[in-house]
């Protein structure tokens, strides 16, 4: 089995990290914008690390040809980047699994709301709150927070993987 190339491994490996942090982000768009599923509190900030490693991946493959030492430490950087959302996730699938609390503003304890009973009754009829604490949409047992958290570490070893590569062969200097 020959060995791929430096430029070859790193270009494959940011491809996929790239198109992986697509396709979470853009699961996560769809599942919004074409299934009608709101986003909680909790949602919202998993999504900005995908952008981000998107950015990252998709440069380090275009620089994977020139310069592939560089590309893949480019690559590497994105490895905490993956290792936030996947903070943020097992956060949000804890709060969903009641392992712990989540904000008081989506958990139904109603964070902020004033003792008036009429104060009440007019932010019952004007607030949508999506709960952080409640699993809207799950396959095979696991919620799309317990996805976003698996496959943000896959991603991480995904990415990591050129470096580390390129550091055992002797390649990296």
């Amino acid at each position: 089995m020959a060995i791929p190339d430096r430029s070859a491994l790193v270009c494959t490996a940011a491809l996929a990290v790239a198109l992986g942090a697509a396709a979470l982000l853009g699961g996560a768009l769809a599942f919004e914008h074409l299934g009608g599923l709101a986003p909680c509190d909790l949602c919202l900030p998993q999504r900005g690390p995908h952008a981000a490693v998107i950015v990252v991946a998709a440069w380090a493959a275009v620089c994977a040809g020139l310069a592939p030492r560089a590309a893949a430490g480019l690559l590497a950087a994105a490895v905490p980047v993956l290792i936030l959302s996947f903070g943020l996730a097992l956060h949000h699938a804890g709060v969903e699994q009641h392992w712990w609390a989540g904000p008081a503003a989506c958990t139904g304890t109603g964070g902020g709301l004033s003792p008036s009973a009429d104060d009440l009754a007019q932010a019952l009829k004007t607030a949508h709150i999506v709960r952080c604490d409640r699993i809207a949409f799950e396959m095979f047992g696991i919620s799309l927070a317990g996805y976003n958290a698996l496959f943000s570490v896959l991603l991480a070893l995904i990415a990591s993987a050129p470096w580390i590569t390129l550091r055992a062969r002797g390649e990296s200097r």
